[in-house]
């Protein structure tokens, strides 16, 4: 079998393929249950899997969220997930129905298009691209809209072909993306791998032969016997910012002096912004000048942010969700805080969480009473340079497997593309 071109197969646009009403038979189907399965948007997948383990009863979903079922197609419409190809064919939810969030078109075929083929169709460079283009609304909450998705146009070979190109993306994708996910297993284990060495290297020194005594911190346990502990507001300033008012414009209007959010703390080092405030609002929101060579440790966020550290390397200011700590450089170093903040961060993060709310938190106090472990000078450089050359090798192995990822994923997005565009044979391919 010739590959065909997609010039050979009719092109409808999805709106003829789709259908928007509910048939009498979904509509029993949803008249007799109780329970149903719940999406948020972090349970749909960016690889057409769905986490089906959330329910939920029908009359407390039933309006203010989307409405699905077993065979439809979902599609994130906001950004970033829609860049990101989230999306699935559902299948298997509680009693065959689904609720979840208003950010995800709902697509359900007719006969004349296979509920997979749709599918990969909707997860193809070609939509996303387009679709990304027609994106409207603010930054950071810009969507898809459904006349895009309704009036993209769709390549429609006969529906024994769209089997058989299901069929095939099925296979060769599963093959890829167990590629994937074995990287990406490996990357865990290098992460934790990396962590554990810094952890060890920062609280136990590098001669094994040395004399170790009980620190009587809990998270840090036996240090070597000559090394001291003092709390980081003894050895250090700690302290916050504040975000000035944005509808202000001699605030931020021609602003020389670096702003910093918590975003920082996920960068191997802070060397630069693209924000800056004025002089004039860090004198009125009493903003503080922070000193390049401080430790910048985020104190607030429900995600991995929260405790998280980073050395700046330029003066700045920050904000609210920042703690700043400016070291005794004779004393302590910064590098060497950032790592024993790294090893502390399962404590940090014990302590700021907020079982009254939605959110945890640090506060300066939590930071300034934190005892951490401070070898001589000396030490604390020999330290640094350990640390150094063994995350560089670790670092070096996890940017290959990254890249190793990234190609993965480009071959999986061109062999969807090509296939639903009829230019690969998919009938000798195995």
């Amino acid at each position: 079998m010739n590959a065909a071109d997609e010039s050979t197969w009719p092109v409808k646009r999805m709106r003829f393929l789709v259908r928007r009403d509910l048939s009498e038979e979904r509509q029993r189907l949803l008249d007799g249950v109780t329970q149903a399965t719940f999406l948020p948007m972090e349970a749909v997948g960016d690889r057409g899997d769905l986490d089906l383990s959330i329910t939920r009863y029908v009359d407390d979903v039933r309006s203010g969220y989307t409405q699905f079922f077993d065979g439809d197609v979902l599609v994130a419409k906001i950004t970033p997930c829609f860049e990101n190809g989230k999306g699935a064919l559902v299948n298997a939810t509680l009693n065959g129905i689904g609720f979840g969030t208003t950010e995800l078109h709902v697509l359900t075929p007719t006969s004349e298009i296979d509920g997979r083929y749709l599918y990969y169709t909707t997860v193809s460079d070609r939509f996303r691209k387009l679709g990304q283009a027609a994106m409207f609304g603010a930054a950071g909450q810009k969507r898809v809209p459904e006349e895009f998705v309704r009036n993209y146009r769709v390549s429609v070979p006969p529906i024994g072909k769209q089997r058989a190109i299901a069929d095939y993306l099925d296979r060769e994708t599963a093959r890829l993306d167990a590629l994937v996910a074995a990287k990406e297993r490996l990357l865990a284990l290098l992460a934790e791998k990396r962590r554990a060495i810094v952890t060890r290297t920062v609280t136990r020194g590098l001669d094994p032969r040395a004399s170790m005594r009980d620190s009587g911190v809990p998270w840090l346990g036996e240090i070597p016997a000559h090394w001291e502990i003092w709390k980081i507001g003894h050895v250090a300033s700690v302290g916050n910012g504040s975000t000035p008012s944005r509808d202000n414009a001699a605030y931020w209007t021609d602003g020389t002096i670096p702003w910093l959010n918590s975003g920082v703390v996920n960068r191997p080092e802070v060397t630069g912004t693209d924000q800056f405030v004025t002089a004039l609002a860090v004198r009125r929101c009493h903003l503080p000048l922070v000193k390049a060579g401080s430790v910048l440790i985020a104190i607030t966020g429900q995600g991995k942010t929260r405790g998280r550290a980073v050395v700046s390397s330029i003066d700045s200011t920050i904000n609210q969700h920042l703690a700043f700590i400016q070291p005794n450089h004779s004393r302590l170093r910064p590098w060497f805080l950032r790592w024993t903040l790294l090893a502390a961060y399962d404590f940090l993060r014990s302590i700021s969480d907020d079982t009254g709310g939605t959110k945890g938190a640090l506060t300066c106090e939590d930071v300034a009473n934190l005892r951490v472990p401070v070898p001589p000078p000396g030490e604390q450089a020999a330290v640094l340079d350990h640390i150094a050359t063994v995350t560089e090798r670790v670092d070096s192995l996890r940017a290959a497997t990254e890249s190793t990822i990234s190609i993965v994923k480009e071959r999986r997005a061109a062999l969807i593309a090509a296939a639903v565009t009829g230019r690969i044979d998919v009938g000798s391919a195995s």
